[in-house]
């Protein structure tokens, strides 16, 4: 299969599209038409946003792809509260808008764990769950998890304007988990994780900081070990390589999902990556469309 990030490879645009779910507006954008297989969702991490899947797209040509940006995400409407269970139930409210069934959804970080609770919340809708990193974490990080104040935390205090999207990628090439890009997926995360500066020249980034750092401080309050059990659609996890015991590394170039997870779903398998980095999409985007093919 050829790396999407070859010169020549084209990808047809996707149409834009804003829907209601719930309470907050969101955006999602639409590749193809639906068919006779199974419409493939894609679900981003903390931070990122529905675009940044464009090179996993590239390899599913021809398919029906919805990838959505959430909640304070992308060009979704900014709206608290900005937590991990709110997320899934974001996800579970949008699949019912669009009144979507027989997924294929992938989810990487953040967006596996809102698809476990989406597809709890409403199994018939789902055919196949592929879970990317989906921080999920050791049962035991739950029951050790210490309340932390967003402001202090250290995305709070990211750069947050940029001057255009090609200064962003050279600000960030080479630099912590953002190395492990392919050129094309970090050009996608800046091209598109942009949007006009409302104070001034430039652009601010499309997730704030302070909203992602939101989320971080309470991804580890978020245990849903409950729901896995009524998850029955077949579930893969993949899995990059994982953090050394008492790693706190911020870069996420090591995973930080439960290597068991797999075992806490019903047709669960782990498909385990130790040559990759948690951010599997960016770095074998074709490896993520395999599994959604």
């Amino acid at each position: 299969m050829p790396n999407c990030s070859e010169p020549g490879m084209l990808m047809t645009e996707p149409v834009e599209h804003c829907v209601r779910a719930g309470d907050v507006d969101l955006c999602y954008f639409e590749w193809g038409e639906p068919d006779d297989e199974p419409t493939i969702l894609l679900v981003h991490a903390t931070g990122f946003h529905a675009r940044c899947w464009d090179q996993t797209v590239a390899h599913l040509p021809g398919r029906h792809v919805i990838a959505v940006d959430m909640r304070g995400h992308g060009r979704s409407e900014k709206k608290p509260p900005y937590n991990w269970r709110t997320f899934g139930r974001d996800l579970a409210a949008f699949v019912s808008a669009l009144d979507l069934h027989q997924l294929v959804a992938a989810g990487h970080s953040m967006g596996g764990h809102s698809l476990v609770q989406a597809a709890a919340a409403d199994p018939g809708r789902f055919d196949r769950l592929v879970l990317v990193d989906p921080v999920m974490l050791p049962p035991a990080a739950y029951d050790q998890f210490q309340p932390q104040s967003p402001e202090a935390h250290p995305v709070a205090r990211r750069r947050n304007v940029f001057e255009s999207p090609k200064a962003m990628a050279a600000n960030l090439a080479g630099r912590g988990g953002y190395a492990h890009f392919l050129q094309a997926a970090l050009d996608d995360y800046c091209r598109f994780g942009l949007l006009p500066n409302p104070d001034g020249d430039g652009f601010v980034l499309a997730c704030p900081p302070l909203v992602e750092a939101t989320i971080y401080t309470g991804s580890a309050e978020a245990s849903i070990f409950d729901l896995c059990s009524q998850v029955h659609c077949p579930v893969t996890v993949l899995r990059a390589a994982p953090r050394e015991p008492g790693e706190t590394q911020m870069d996420f170039s090591k995973s930080p999902t439960w290597p068991d997870l797999a075992t806490q779903f019903e047709n669960g398998v782990d498909d385990f990556h130790p040559e990759l980095s948690h951010f599997i999409p960016m770095q074998a985007p074709e490896l993520v469309a395999q599994h959604c093919s």
